[in-house]
């Protein structure tokens, strides 16, 4: 055996190998792949043609198809040869009855299999036997319709059955490079996202309709894109905490760039709350007498400003008790009486107000109705008797401190045992605020307010005044006209003497030291 007689044999399928013989080596196209395009299609959309045009060659095209082809590409679409439009021949196909394309002079109907020519000069369509026995056997070459004269070269064959190479979709340049020209319409239809579904059921369906209806995406990207309006901020407003749009902005894209951290700004119900330390005082005048009430404001503001506020509006003025339940309380506060209208002084529902040190304990407590959590409008009530399983759904505000006789003759009305509605009428006729601990939050927070603007103006005053001076102070002072004005001569003179004068004491003392030295 000779030596290295296996050198070439791999233990792995070589790239040669591969391309040639193996996997990656692409087999030739059979005559099965073959695919015929109709003679009646156009050869660049492969749809049926409206308005057919031919090449010197006989490839036929719609001219909505190829005018678009040739201004984008400038070739041919079935070679990539270069194409001009002004090189394209129109056609003029005869249909029947039926309206089936057919020969205008035999009247045979054209099919796959027919032999179809052209007519270069008149663009007319005939079929070959009719152009073979009257045109060039006779040696007439005159249009069998139009009598228009022309050559055996101006005859284009459209199709021949003996020749169908130029008919096989397989083979043409646009399919093989998948080139396409779409038409604006396409171009935008292609935009939506459904355009690329090709079959869909009746839900999908359903539920993409309803997404295009309802989403609302780019407009909520629009939204937080735009930069919020900062909110003035103070030494009385300003939160240790900042607004966060730095770091939003840094980790996302849909939030506008923010490159200085700003302090946040705490809500001017906070700030004003803040100031709330005394309790308030409202005198209720009922049909059945006065009752004098304490509201909590400086533990509760948010309910305890809603009464002050819708009493000092006269929101309340000629409401009736609607709702009385002996040994428990009696309700009102709704301008409708039937218990389910109401509005808060906000125009909208405020949240609860819960303290561990306030509780429906003893008779005359003022609480606020509900319709369950956070839903408080303008409804109250008034206890007749201690009730804490109301503690934690109800909140406490005050609570009734001078005409409990008044209660008591409230309480004493009969109600329908059916609907709770006294029988006779318990009407609050109007409400007097004697001490309102809001107004006096608002002015002090003015005060504090407008001491610190004029705060603030004085130190400004004082830096500015302060600039001014350093200013002045740095600028050199002139001393005479001229150069060097800013030189002052009578110091320099004085200067001058003293150093001569102290030279002159040094030379002295050196001279009576060597004298000492020659002598001793």
């Amino acid at each position: 055996m000779g030596k290295r007689q296996h050198q070439k044999d791999k233990m792995y399928i070589t790239c040669a190998e591969y391309t040639q013989f193996y996997g990656g080596k692409k087999s030739e196209i059979p005559q099965a792949n073959f695919r015929r395009l109709p003679f009646d299609h156009c050869s660049l959309s492969l749809q049926p043609f409206e308005y057919p045009m031919c090449t010197v060659d006989g490839v036929v095209f719609d001219l909505m198809s190829i005018v678009p082809w040739i201004k984008k590409f400038g070739t041919n679409p079935i070679t990539g040869e270069k194409l001009e439009a002004k090189s394209l021949i129109k056609l003029n196909f005869s249909k029947n009855s039926e309206g089936k394309y057919h020969c205008p002079v035999l009247y045979t109907v054209f099919t796959n299999n027919s032999h179809i020519v052209a007519n270069k000069v008149t663009g007319n369509v005939f079929s070959y036997e009719a152009v073979e026995q009257l045109n060039i056997k006779t040696k007439s070459y005159k249009d069998l319709l139009t009598d228009e004269p022309f050559t055996r070269q101006d005859l284009i064959t459209l199709q021949d059955p003996t020749n169908l190479d130029k008919f096989n979709v397989s083979d043409f340049f646009h399919v093989k490079n998948n080139m396409k020209v779409l038409d604006p319409d396409e171009e935008k239809a292609k935009q939506d996202p459904s355009y690329h579904l090709k079959s869909t059921n009746l839900e999908t369906r359903e539920t993409l309709a309803e997404l295009y209806r309802d989403y609302k995406g780019d407009e909520m990207l629009a939204s937080t894109m735009k930069v919020p309006e900062a909110k003035k901020t103070d030494k009385l407003n300003a939160a240790h905490y900042s607004t966060g749009r730095v770091s939003a902005s840094f980790t996302s894209t849909a939030m506008a760039p923010a490159t200085t951290n700003e302090a946040d700004a705490i809500s001017d119900d906070a700030v004003r709350y803040q100031y709330v330390k005394k309790k308030g005082y409202v005198r209720l005048h009922t049909n059945k007498g006065d009752l004098n009430v304490e509201l909590h404001c400086d533990k509760v503001p948010k309910a305890g400003e809603n009464f002050v506020k819708l009493c000092k509006k006269g929101y309340y003025d000629g409401t009736i008790f609607h709702r009385s339940i002996r040994n428990f309380m009696i309700q009102g506060g709704d301008p409708t009486g039937t218990g389910t209208g109401g509005e808060s002084y906000w125009g909208k529902p405020f949240k609860d107000e819960f303290r561990p040190n306030l509780s429906h304990t003893g008779r005359g407590i003022l609480s606020m109705a509900n319709s369950g959590p956070n839903t408080n409008k303008s409804q109250f009530f008034i206890t007749f008797r201690s009730c804490t399983y109301l503690d934690r759904k109800h909140t406490v505000f005050g609570r009734v401190v001078g005409g409990l006789e008044t209660l008591t003759a409230m309480e004493n009305v009969e109600s329908d045992p059916k609907t709770d509605k006294p029988k006779s009428e318990i009407k609050l006729l109007s409400t007097t605020v004697f001490v309102d601990p809001y107004e006096e939050a608002d002015a002090q927070i003015a005060a504090e307010r407008e001491k610190e603007a004029q705060k603030q103006e004085e130190e400004r005053a004082q830096t500015s005044a302060s600039v001014n001076k350093a200013k002045t102070e740095d600028k050199p002072k002139t001393f005479r006209p001229g150069v060097g004005k800013y030189i002052n001569m009578t110091a320099t003179y004085f200067f001058f003497q003293l150093s001569y004068t102290l030279l002159f004491l040094r030379l002295f003392f050196y001279i009576l030291y060597d004298i000492y030295f020659i002598v001793v």
